[in-house]
């Protein structure tokens, strides 16, 4: 498929640019044009920020269950795989419109509308997500940002010297992947106090996922100069990934995770979905602010 255009938005202090296949957010610029999101290295991984619906994670043997029937379903689900409609757009503001078509219902049997909502205002990009149920049953659904930002920042600072500070306390062990599924053991946090010092040796076996996050932002950034600060208001969890060696860290707020270890049930009983009632519309939404 040709790749459309990019659509760009910006204020004087930052610029964004979406591509409508995935509605992934592709650039993320300061005012004098310096890259803040991930060089998409084919070496490591060449998504940028991808939307993840309607699951987070992997399903087991990737097969989606609903009412007895298998629907094939990939890792993340397939919005990050599909072109949505550019549905408005202004100089600050973007409106991507994702809905169910008979190629959607094949692997998942729900209609359904996904309205993703980006907007700059000053140094501050906002994301809001909408997912409309318009099946006549239940609509089992998860969402999740995946967002790469360059580590390191482009100010001069070594990778060495970046680090993610947390707002809140979290003191709960991390949950554990074995393969793609949820362990049900857990690991000990890598925080000191409220700072997780990044280090290629923390990713050796996949994400850091707190289960649940407590914090509602972080900042990342070296210890000087400008950071940015992520804000995730009502997300109960938190991934953070990379690849060792890669030059970005994914700052990934989940509304879902993948299937736990030997899941085989329905949907609708898989932890982390959100059921969402007929002729309903919930929400939920990130922004990200260039500080300093």
């Amino acid at each position: 498929m040709p790749q459309p255009n990019l659509i760009t938005i910006a204020t004087p202090q930052l610029s964004a640019a979406i591509n409508p296949f995935g509605a992934e957010l592709t650039h993320l610029r300061d005012a004098d044009g310096r890259e803040l999101m991930t060089d998409a290295d084919p070496a490591f991984w060449t998504g940028h920020a991808p939307l993840l619906f309607p699951i987070v994670g992997r399903l087991n043997g990737d097969v989606l269950r609903v009412n007895g029937a298998d629907y094939p379903m990939k890792q993340h689900g397939f919005a990050r795989r599909s072109l949505f409609t550019l549905a408005e757009q202004t100089d600050t503001r973007a409106v991507f419109l994702l809905e169910d078509s008979a190629e959607t219902r094949a692997v998942y049997p729900f209609a359904f509308a996904l309205r993703v909502t980006y907007t700059i205002t000053d140094a501050t990009l906002a994301i809001a997500v909408a997912i409309e149920n318009r099946s006549e049953g239940t609509l089992p659904a998860s969402f999740g940002f995946h967002p790469a930002f360059a580590w390191p920042l482009p100010y001069g600072l070594p990778r060495a010297d970046h680090r993610i500070v947390f707002a809140a306390d979290e003191p709960d062990p991390l949950r554990e992947l074995v393969g793609s599924a949820i362990s049900s053991g857990r690991r000990p946090s890598p925080l000191h106090g409220r700072t997780l010092a990044l280090d290629d040796a923390l990713f050796t076996q996949d994400a850091l996922i707190w289960d649940p996050v407590h914090s509602q932002s972080v900042r990342y950034g070296a210890s000087t100069g400008p950071q940015l600060r992520v804000d995730f208001p009502d997300t109960p969890m938190l991934g953070i990934w990379t690849k060792p060696g890669a030059a970005f860290v994914c700052i990934e707020p989940w509304h879902g995770i993948a299937d736990p270890e030997g899941f085989t049930g329905d949907i609708c009983e898989k932890p982390g979905i959100r059921t969402i009632a007929p002729g309903t519309t919930w929400g939920c939404a990130m922004q990200v602010t260039l500080e300093g």
